[in-house]
């Protein structure tokens, strides 16, 4: 089924999505119509607007066999860099909003994280373990540089000597490089970037707030520089659009400094199929049948297939090829390896002034 028109009067500057359809759990769909008057109407500017959300917790727990983590922090919902192939678009539906221009225009912060994740790590019946920072929206969009969640949740995760482990595309991070340094030293911190493509103009397309891929490995050159442990993520592979690119991205990253590497296969699970092929249609009408057609082929002939072990590969002749292309070239370029081991033995509450001294 099309995805509703856009409304002719709203106009998109850098954004992922030209859509607004209602989220799977709405039992109604909008869309603009004429309304037969034919009366002038300016055309209007669509902004990012942030709204502020007090949870009760903050770590989030999952059980899943193909993640390598068993709990994450969102220090954010939504994500305003807008890239249109975001798996983590449908979770924009929990709250009633669109995954298509919503979840890039109406994010949700959480300014009481770094004290709310404080008080978990102080529970007596806490057990720790990594946890793992954008792995759903990018910790480093552009309203952190307002609102610093991130910077606060660092600290805190420093002072208690917990582990983590951070995704991110976003360049703002060197901000952070200080606080990643010092947690670098005690085995503390991974970094991820992302690198979806070298070309900066189909960056600018799929990605249209996030930093152009240069920043990207600029930001991977100063945190190697600085210590912190860097893995270059060719994440996603687009089939077609950047799937020939792999071996390009994962030779930038390690000339960067980044000491690992790994693919994810595009995923465009619920809502994100149709605003995915939707955008195809759009920026690469000539290509899109192609891409589609080999994503499928690699995905039992659907957009998606969530099972265990093949969500994040996909399966068939096409998927063994990359995988293939990817083993030989992080070989040769030395990231086959894996980084440092988080240490889990420093983990203790930070001393505070008044507290008793321990005689041992």
């Amino acid at each position: 089924m099309p995805l509703p028109p856009p409304d002719p009067f709203l106009r998109l500057k850098a954004r992922g999505s030209a859509t607004n359809p209602a989220g799977r759990f709405e039992p109604r769909e909008s869309s603009a119509e004429n309304d037969g008057w034919d009366l002038p109407e300016e055309e209007r500017l669509l902004r990012t607007e942030v709204s502020e959300e007090r949870p009760r917790s903050l770590i989030n727990y999952i059980a899943s066999p193909d993640l390598p983590f068993d709990r994450t922090i969102n220090p954010y919902r939504g994500c305003e860099h807008g890239c249109t192939y975001c798996f983590a678009r449908p979770s924009h539906s929990y709250l009633g909003l669109s995954a298509g221009l919503d979840f890039e225009t109406k994010l949700v912060a959480r300014p009481d994280a770094p004290a709310l994740l404080a008080r978990e790590l102080a529970r007596k019946a806490y057990k720790v373990e990594p946890v793992a920072i954008g792995t759903s929206t990018d910790p480093y969009q552009p309203i952190e540089a307002r609102y610093r969640i991130m910077r606060g949740i660092l600290t805190v995760l420093s002072e208690w000597n917990h582990p983590v482990a951070i995704v991110t595309k976003g360049a703002m991070i060197e901000r952070d490089i200080d606080i990643l340094a010092d947690m670098a030293s005690r085995s503390l911190v991974h970094v991820g970037v992302s690198v979806t493509t070298l070309d900066p103009g189909l960056s600018r397309a799929m990605e249209p707030r996030a930093p152009v891929p240069a920043r990207r490995l600029a930001a991977i050159e100063k945190l190697a520089a600085a210590g912190v442990p860097v893995r270059v993520m060719a994440a996603p592979v687009v089939p077609v659009l950047t799937e020939p690119e792999l071996e390009a991205i994962l030779a930038a990253g390690a000339k960067a400094g980044a000491r690992a590497a790994n693919w994810i296969l595009l995923r465009l699970p619920y809502e994100v199929a149709p605003l995915f092929r939707d955008w195809l249609a759009r920026a690469y009408p000539g290509q899109a049948d192609h891409v589609l057609n080999r994503l499928r082929a690699m995905r039992g002939g659907a957009d998606y297939d969530a099972e265990w072990g093949k969500r994040m590969r996909g399966e068939g002749p096409y998927a063994d090829l990359i995988q293939r292309r990817f083993a030989v070239a992080v070989k040769r370029l030395g990231l086959g390896g894996r980084l440092p081991h988080l240490d889990r033995s420093r983990f203790a509450r930070p001393e505070r002034p008044g507290d008793q001294l321990s005689l041992f």
